[in-house]
């Protein structure tokens, strides 16, 4: 197919990387133009001057963007340009009204809009592995399905326009308390003087077994945190989940202070540490 990705930070480039290994013919846009120019050279495809560029004809436009105002703004560029019944597949994280005031307006262009945010972080899209959770017109899922297949190990239809997003903010609540729970049990063993990589081999296969702690552990006793997803983003994510909780009434205390414990990170110097970096604030005094 003729594919448009456009944003290729972190997660971005490798997928497109995996559209165009999958045999499509890949088109990129990056606001930084370097990074398309290095895109290119690894991967082949091409790259457009302008969102215009790179969806012109397209059947299919991905975005990895970085918040609600950058989907408001390249959603009705890439409509124009795209192929008439075509698909915008949003990878970016934004809010559920984003999601669904682009839903309506690529409706009324003759085109389908999907909220397709992903799980699974840097690695994840490095290794083809990511979790996505869509939400939209279930024909335009199934139509997307098998090529993003090419970056994901599952992709799962929540629902409506806008319901990808709200799971991906189940996936954020529960992320910030397991890795909250992880920091403390680590910093707990430490100053218990009991050996934690002993301790993570006794409770490891138990019923206190996560992926965090299966990939986190070690390197939060190590106090290594450039692992992936940053705080920052992880802040942004939060901010979206309590604004939602704000509207529909839900009681999201735990989120709520972990999500000021990662303020608390980012006035460490912590911005761009991963979210495994709660345990960094445990062993600075207070």
């Amino acid at each position: 197919m003729k594919i448009a990705f456009v944003g290729l930070g972190v997660m971005g480039f490798p997928m497109a990387g995996h559209l165009a290994r999958a045999g499509h013919r890949v088109s990129v846009f990056n606001r930084s133009p370097e990074k398309a120019v290095r895109w290119v050279e690894t991967h082949g495809g091409s790259a457009g001057a302008t969102v215009t560029d790179a969806a012109s004809g397209c059947e299919i436009v991905a975005l990895c963007v970085g918040n609600d105002a950058d989907v408001r703004g390249v959603v009705p560029e890439a409509l124009a340009a795209m192929a008439p019944g075509g698909i915008i597949v949003d990878h970016t994280t934004t809010s559920a009204v984003v999601a669904r005031d682009m839903a309506a307006l690529a409706r009324a262009a003759g085109r389908w809009f999907v909220d397709a945010p992903v799980s699974g972080g840097q690695a994840g899209a490095e290794n083809g592995q990511l979790t996505v959770m869509a939400g939209g017109d279930a024909e335009a899922v199934a139509r997307i399905e098998p090529v993003i297949g090419a970056y994901s190990k599952a992709v799962k239809r929540i629902g409506e326009a806008g319901s990808g997003q709200l799971a991906k903010m189940v996936n954020q609540i529960c992320i910030a308390g397991v890795v909250q729970g992880l920091a403390e049990a680590v910093h707990f063993s430490k100053r218990s003087g009991i050996d934690p990589q002993l301790v993570f081999e006794a409770i490891s296969k138990g019923a206190a077994q996560s992926w965090q702690m299966d990939n986190r552990w070690a390197t939060m006793v190590e106090g290594k945190f450039d692992f992936g997803f940053a705080v920052d983003w992880m802040r942004k994510d939060l901010g979206l989940v309590l604004d939602e909780a704000a509207a529909n009434g839900a009681k999201l205390a735990m989120t709520a202070l972990v999500d000021g414990y990662y303020a608390e990170v980012q006035a460490m110097g912590g911005h761009r540490w991963d979210t495994s970096s709660l345990a960094a604030r445990l062993e600075t005094p207070q």
